[in-house]
């Protein structure tokens, strides 16, 4: 059983630990369970893989309708996250948690929390999503927004024009946020 860690600072974020078992042919490790996450009930239905090269950033990014649960196979990575549910008692809080591949864990990212990384090397991600893609619920905020002041560590990354255009937390309307 891997050790499962929730956030101290968003409520439903979690992190997973992955159990490796390793002889000399190799690894094998569990990487999902549904039971992890018995509260929750849902299925993955759609699994994406993202490459970013060093200094990229990508987000921050949020969804109405997605569960996100990343797996990192290749890299290092400082990811993001930040709850913009209105309605959570962690409204704002922000949390910076640094992956990398040598250590396996996967991290999971409720609907409405917004999340995004920030590739310390070249990097690989696989995201297990509960909902098929749906550009309309793909949204999001200012990574260098100064209300949710996310300790990135970096000040000049490289970002999609998409990412760059995200408006600031203030600016978006209420009926916009998640609940």
């Amino acid at each position: 059983m891997p050790e499962i860690i929730p956030s101290t600072h968003i409520l439903d974020v979690r992190l997973v630990c992955f159990q490796v078992f390793a002889d000399s042919r190799g690894e094998f490790m569990e990487t999902f369970r549904k039971e992890w996450f018995p509260e929750r009930t849902w299925d993955i239905i759609q699994c994406n893989r993202s490459q970013s090269a060093a200094g990229v950033l990508r987000g921050l990014h949020y969804h109405h309708h997605q569960v996100d649960y990343w797996q990192l196979q290749a890299g290092t990575i400082r990811v993001a996250l930040a709850d913009l549910r209105p309605t959570s008692p962690t409204y704002r809080a922000v949390e910076v948690i640094d992956l990398d591949a040598a250590t396996p864990a996967g991290l999971f990212i409720p609907v409405g929390v917004a999340h995004g990384f920030y590739a310390q090397s070249q990097a690989t991600l696989l995201y297990l999503v509960d909902n098929y893609y749906n550009g309309g619920d793909e949204l999001g905020v200012a990574w260098n927004d100064p209300d949710l002041a996310v300790p990135w560590g970096v000040t000049d990354p490289i970002l999609s024009d998409r990412d760059a255009r995200n408006p600031l937390l203030a600016n978006i309307p209420a009926e916009s946020l998640p609940r």
